[in-house]
C-alpha cells in the first residue's frame, strides 16, 4: 500500500474541497449569527419608549422603519 503524500495532487483536491465545505459551513453560521443578532437588536430598538429614542438621537418613525427592515438588510 502506498503512503499518501502531502505533494500527491488527489490528496490536494480531496483537501482543498474539505477546507472550502468548511469555509461554506463556517461562513453560513456566521451568516445566521449576524441575521439573529440583527432580528433581536431590531426588536429592541422597537421596544424603547420615545423617551429612549430621544436619547440615542431617533425618532419613532425611525425606529419604526428601522425594526420593520427585513433581517437579512443592513
Amino acid at each position: 500500500m502506498a503512503a499518501i503524500h502531502w505533494h500527491q495532487p488527489r490528496y490536494r483536491r480531496r483537501h482543498n474541497a474539505v477546507q472550502a465545505l468548511s469555509d461554506a459551513g463556517n461562513h453560513f453560521l456566521a451568516t445566521l449569527g449576524e441575521w439573529r443578532r440583527r432580528n433581536r437588536e431590531r426588536a429592541e430598538l422597537a421596544a424603547l419608549d420615545d423617551r429612549m429614542l430621544k436619547d440615542i438621537g431617533l425618532t419613532r418613525v425611525d425606529a419604526e422603519f428601522l425594526s420593520n427592515k427585513p433581517f437579512w438588510r443592513e
